[in-house]
């Protein structure tokens, strides 16, 4: 072989040695830093024009709820329960993401109940199941503030 080709099979070779430790970096830090949260805007957000807090609609009748995490990785995160439903998962669609290794993907929702003045929470049929209190959650539940809920090894509590 000529001086020539050899020169250019060893810089070949370099470039994908440093490609390969590059993407195991990448790894590592994915692993290190855990996943990475982020704001997400749908169509309609972005197609309606910000207004002022003064303009801002009436509250609605419903008394204010806040979904808190008591345990688990994302400890303290606080969630404000309105009139649309909360996803809970591992997923990137959810309304909070779990980084929690027994969630799955879309695990529990939480829906406003039926008569307005409460929250139902409804297991998805997780691999793992969610517990409600000590209970196994099989059929949609009332969520009463103060009753922990299990996903894994993160607790949520519903705080008024």
């Amino acid at each position: 072989m000529s001086e020539l080709t050899l020169t250019v099979l060893r810089l070949g070779l370099l470039v994908v040695l440093w490609l390969f430790v590059l993407a195991i970096v990448g790894v590592l830090r994915a692993d290190l830093l855990g996943t990475r949260v982020t704001t997400r805007r749908t169509e309609r957000d972005r197609a309606r024009p910000r207004r002022d807090p003064v303009e801002a609609a009436p509250a609605p009748a419903r008394p204010r709820a806040t979904l808190v995490v008591t345990e688990g990785s994302l400890r303290g995160t606080t969630l404000t329960l309105g009139q649309a439903p909360v996803l809970i998962g591992r997923g990137s669609d959810c309304t909070l993401v779990l980084d929690d290794e027994y969630a799955s993907t879309k695990h529990v929702r939480i829906t406003p109940g039926p008569a307005g003045d409460g929250w139902v929470v409804e297991d998805l049929q997780s691999t793992n199941g969610s517990f409600l209190g000590r209970d196994r959650l099989t059929t949609p539940a009332p969520f009463e503030p103060g009753t922990p809920l299990r996903i894994g090894k993160t607790v949520l509590e519903l705080r008024r």
